[in-house]
């Protein structure tokens, strides 16, 4: 799992239950990504919420909600590697994330 922080949570799809929606500056954990079609948007799954069928059509969060260390940032780049077989390139989908902003420790 990989530490990152929820830096856009506008926009709120009708089919997703506020409670099941992420909130600014709350800290998320990347199990693993997907490359969401038809626009290859990279997304992730995250442990702390489950978007199950009651969110249909929904089932992932876009990468550009969530921001990461550095060293967080290298992580992802390897889960995306490890959780892929896909022919869209690194450059273009690490391009999907916002800037990096630093994630305080508790």
């Amino acid at each position: 799992m990989i530490e990152c922080v929820c830096c856009d949570d506008s926009a709120k799809p009708k089919a997703i239950p506020q409670n099941k929606w992420v909130k600014n500056g709350e800290k998320y954990h990347v199990i693993y990504t997907v490359t969401v079609l038809p626009k290859k948007q990279l997304a992730f799954h995250l442990a702390e919420i489950d978007l199950d069928e009651t969110c249909t059509p929904f089932t992932f969060f876009l990468a550009k909600r969530f921001s990461f260390t550095i060293d967080n940032l290298k992580l992802l780049m390897e889960l995306i590697k490890d959780c892929s077989d896909t022919d869209f390139s690194m450059d273009e989908l690490m391009e999907q994330i916002p800037e990096l902003i630093p994630i305080e420790n508790d």
